[in-house]
């Protein structure tokens, strides 16, 4: 299983010292919480892409592969890559690139984003964001997997005899995460591709996150790629530790009752029992998420958010200490000792290149097939457009 950190690169007010860090100050400071995940033993250092102030990741790529350059062994990821705003040729060649610069350690999440103005910001209409997701994941798939691509579609101009460039790394496109919060249509997308499905459920009861996950891994199933425990599933969360719980509680609270995202609605306790958000010590905190799976099945990768609402970067590089050292190896150890044996490990490049046969980097390239099936999702008897056509409905 995989543990690792996100961020959605917020520039925030400290309100303990009424200092704010400048944009400079904040990229910087989520490189040095990236090397110190790798430092501190977890697996993967994700980004979030914004467009808009207060965030400053507008370009995941550039982020990654100054990161790529300064570790070895962490996978990088984003915590959303904008599928509907962002061409898809871009995608595919801006994340190939990253494969080669990284030795293949890299993955991403696809997502709408949750900030509406950005839509029309790239020229986009925020009332086609589920088709632009679904339309644009197509063609993405499509750059990947051919070496020449002819396409047309509704929302971008056709592409005639295209190659994107470079070719995947090892001919193995980077693993997809597909995030939702609450569209089933996305679980249905990363069910009818074979997938991974991550449920950011920062802000939701964990039976919601159930009822998302589960119909995904439903769907996963009915589509040909293996029972529905071995879907590949993540999880968000958020935490904030110290030794006495008393201590954390005292320490986070302002932090959490002036944060924009936070500040003027439910109390610190209450949020702490309606979502995963865990301020105590670190056995707390690993009580709480060895649960996790009692909800939502055997899931593959956890990650958390911790270096948000003007916390300082002394503090986060605490937590990370924390999660490292006290908290991740003794929830490794447990789920993975509950893990069936035939429920899959989290996907890296290593393990997608395996199951293709070894394929060396400069064969041709094939068409990508679902790394535990064999099979295409596009072979699918019953196509995905046929599916939302008609309707979806969880």
């Amino acid at each position: 299983m995989h543990f690792g950190v996100f961020s959605v690169g917020d520039v925030t007010t400290d309100p303990t010292t009424g200092r704010t860090p400048t944009e400079g100050e904040r990229i910087k400071a989520m490189v040095t919480i990236a090397k110190a995940v790798e430092d501190a033993g977890l697996d993967v250092f994700a980004t979030g892409e914004h467009h808009n102030p207060p965030f400053v990741p507008s370009s995941p790529t550039t982020m990654l592969g100054f990161i790529a350059a300064q570790t070895e062994r962490i996978l990088l990821s984003t915590a959303t890559t904008l599928i509907t705003t962002n061409d898809p040729v871009k995608i595919a060649e801006d994340y190939a690139m990253l494969q080669h610069l990284a030795d293949g350690r890299v993955d991403l999440m696809m997502g709408r984003g949750n900030t509406g103005p950005v839509y029309p910001w790239f020229g986009k209409d925020i009332r086609q964001g589920i088709d632009l997701a679904l339309e644009n994941y197509a063609l993405l798939r499509k750059l990947w997997d051919e070496d020449v691509v002819n396409w047309q579609g509704k929302f971008r101009t056709p592409l005639h005899g295209f190659t994107a460039t470079p070719r995947p790394f090892d001919g193995v496109a980077p693993f997809v995460w597909h995030g939702s919060i609450q569209s089933p249509e996305i679980a249905e997308q990363a069910a009818f591709y074979g997938d991974g499905f991550f449920h950011n459920n920062i802000f939701w009861p964990i039976s919601h996150t159930k009822r998302m996950v589960n119909f995904y891994r439903e769907r996963f199933e009915a589509h040909g790629h293996g029972p529905a425990d071995q879907a590949i599933v993540g999880l968000g969360g958020q935490v904030f530790a110290r030794p006495n719980s008393q201590d954390a509680v005292r320490e986070f609270r302002p932090y959490f009752d002036n944060a924009p995202v936070y500040g003027g609605g439910p109390s610190l306790e209450a949020f702490s029992r309606e979502t995963p958000l865990t301020v105590g010590s670190p056995q707390q905190i690993i009580d709480r998420y060895a649960t996790m799976r009692e909800h939502v099945g055997d899931y593959q990768r956890q990650l958390f958010l911790i270096d948000h609402a003007g916390l300082p970067l002394k503090t986060v590089l605490e937590q990370i200490e924390i999660l490292g050292s006290e908290i991740v190896p003794v929830l490794r150890r447990e789920m993975d000792a509950k893990r069936p044996a035939h429920v899959p490990d989290a996907p890296t490049h290593a393990s997608l290149l395996a199951a293709r046969g070894g394929v060396a980097e400069d064969a041709p390239a094939a068409v990508v097939v679902d790394p535990y099936t064999g099979t295409r999702a596009e072979d699918d008897n019953e196509s995905f457009s046929s599916l939302l056509n008609a309707g979806i409905s969880k």
